[in-house]
């Protein structure tokens, strides 16, 4: 027959492991929240300050496909162009 009340022992050391679980988590997120803000706040390296390298490559026939430009749809093409 099995008594009602728990162990003392077993009751002091399910508290100790859900307090290390807990102390634990905190850490992590602790640990990923500096690591994502270090990353926002590293500048891209590759990123220049030229205002022209930021213009599509198709902006001397005035057309704005930017679908066309990254290669997922086929652009458009100029009626008047002599080709």
């Amino acid at each position: 027959m099995r008594s009602s009340e728990p162990d003392p022992r077993q009751v002091v050391q399910r508290v100790r492991v859900g307090l290390i679980g807990l102390a634990a988590v905190i850490l992590l997120i602790g640990l990923a929240g500096l690591l994502f803000s270090a990353l926002r706040d590293d500048p891209p390296a590759a990123v220049g300050n030229d205002v022209t390298s930021a213009a599509p490559v198709n902006a001397s026939d005035g057309v704005n496909e930017p679908l066309a430009d990254l290669g997922v749809a086929p652009g458009s093409v100029a009626v008047g162009n002599g080709q």
